[in-house]
């Protein structure tokens, strides 16, 4: 991608060299299969074992409590399905989740709900945030699974989930964090946050996509959606992705080294995009938390401008963003349901920008990203009538 300002980083991280370097021996050379019962299998495995502690560390987990999938979406889904429907022989068929959880959360939700499974959805307040006192209010003696994301990869906001995890265990319910958006760019320790499931993806990390992984905690009980053979210690059913388990396994030992530095890196950059932001428009502010949120996360709302078209036109100028969820399809003149969540108006929230710096942007590249938004914002507004009548 050469000559593009990327600052979509929360879609996608540009994979890291060394990843893909040590993928290459298991698509050339090590490509037996790790179950096979004779040497041509045994490297295979015992890569994808190292790889399985690698994902560990990152997180503060135990090696054998990682099960290797194929994206955050699908660990969303074999948390809500897997261990939020294993609450169903137990008589416990009540989940909760916030209104600004990722699609595959929700969706995952609904597809319970034929099942007998009911769902609370939590407000947030106008900053994105849950207040821990709604979780342990929502709680009943039905709850088979609480389900809160460690942040918005849409909006940037971290949620307190330190608080919410010492409620859940208190209450002797599980917890599940999606931490696809924040796994990486914030520290993050299961045990001592007191989570009992986790979903992180490996491109969030800088290594290959197709690959995602589950933490689910010793003791608690998961049922595979994926049947057939012993694979993942019979938790995922299938022949494991070699190649892409191996870069996501060291793009997450490559991270953990540098993620306590990441924010002194990415804020100052961060800050230098909104300040010329400030600077060059008006009628646009951030949304989301203004302090907790994720390093080099900026999003906002740009009042007579719809977000996509925005998008699409910095596209053409060589810049890279986005306009929401990239797992959700957007629809024209619909705006975000977590957006709406926040308080705000549709015709405002229908103009959505999501920036994601990493830590490959320059300072000259925020300067030249800032000047064309400014460039392409002008642009559309003197397309738009609503902005004439009202200038």
């Amino acid at each position: 991608m050469s000559g593009i300002i990327y600052l979509d980083s929360i879609s996608a991280m540009p994979p890291r060299p060394e990843a893909i370097a040590a993928m290459q021996p298991f698509l050339t050379e090590s490509w037996g299969n790790p179950m096979a019962p004779h040497a041509a299998g045994d490297r295979p495995k015992a890569a994808v074992e190292h790889a399985r502690g690698q994902v560990a560390a990152l997180v503060g987990a135990d090696p054998n409590e990682v099960i290797f999938t194929a994206s955050g979406s699908e660990a969303n889904n074999l948390a809500i399905k897997g261990i939020g429907g294993a609450g169903a022989g137990r008589g416990r068929r009540h989940l909760i989740v916030s209104a600004v959880e990722h699609p595959s959360i929700l969706s995952s939700c609904r597809a319970l709900e034929p099942h007998g499974f009911t769902t609370a959805v939590l407000p947030v307040d106008s900053t994105g945030r849950i207040d821990p006192a709604r979780v342990q209010s929502a709680l009943t003696g039905s709850t088979a699974l609480v389900s809160i994301q460690a942040a918005s990869g849409e909006i940037g906001t971290l949620q307190a989930i330190a608080e919410i995890g010492a409620i859940t265990r208190r209450a002797g319910v599980p917890l599940h964090v999606d931490a696809v958006a924040a796994s990486g760019r914030v520290p993050i320790d299961v045990a001592a946050m007191q989570i009992d499931a986790l979903s992180c993806s490996s491109n969030q990390l800088g290594g290959p996509p197709g690959v995602g992984a589950l933490v689910v905690r010793r003791g608690i009980r998961v049922e595979p959606l994926i049947h057939g053979g012993t694979q993942e210690h019979s938790r995922r059913a299938g022949l494991e992705n070699v190649p892409g388990i191996v870069g996501m396994g060291l793009a997450a030992e490559l991270v953990r080294s540098e993620v306590r530095a990441l924010r002194s890196r990415l804020d100052p950059l961060t800050a230098r995009l909104r300040d010329g932001l400030h600077s060059k428009l008006e009628n646009w502010k951030p949304t989301g938390h203004p302090t907790e949120r994720l390093p080099g996360h900026l999003s906002l709302v740009v009042q007579f401008v719809e977000g996509e078209a925005l998008v699409m036109a910095l596209s053409r100028d060589g810049v890279a963003a986005a306009a929401g969820v990239t797992c959700r399809e957007r629809t024209a003149w619909r705006a975000s349901p977590s957006l709406l969540a926040l308080g705000l108006e549709q015709s405002l929230a229908q103009g959505a920008v999501v920036f994601g710096l990493w830590r490959g942007n320059t300072p000259e590249e925020i300067d030249r990203a800032v000047v064309l938004i400014a460039k392409n914002v002008t642009h559309l507004r003197a397309l738009s009538p609503i902005y004439s009548e009202r200038t």
